[in-house]
């Protein structure tokens, strides 16, 4: 017997405007997907945008950190690279 691969499914109640439901409706009948379909992807294509611009923010962050630290090290260094002249 297979184990079951599918993801486990839990079910969410939002409310959303009449204009955006429309929307979704006349979306799902061009690509002839269902709602719950389109939706979910929405939600999953912005959690990954959100999740992308959190770790560009952390990556800038330590650039800048690490950036401010050699410029300390540097700074201390200085003097040392004027010895040998």
């Amino acid at each position: 017997m297979q184990p079951n691969l599918q993801p486990k499914k839990a079910r969410l109640n939002v409310q959303i405007s009449s204009e955006l439901k429309n929307k979704l409706y006349q979306l799902s009948a061009f690509q002839g997907k269902k709602v719950s379909s389109l939706v979910r992807e929405s939600i999953e294509e912005k959690l990954e945008q959100i999740d992308k611009k959190i770790f560009e923010e952390k990556m800038k962050r330590a650039y800048q950190e690490l950036a401010q630290e050699n410029l300390k090290i540097s700074e201390d260094f200085k003097y040392v690279d004027t010895e040998n002249l």
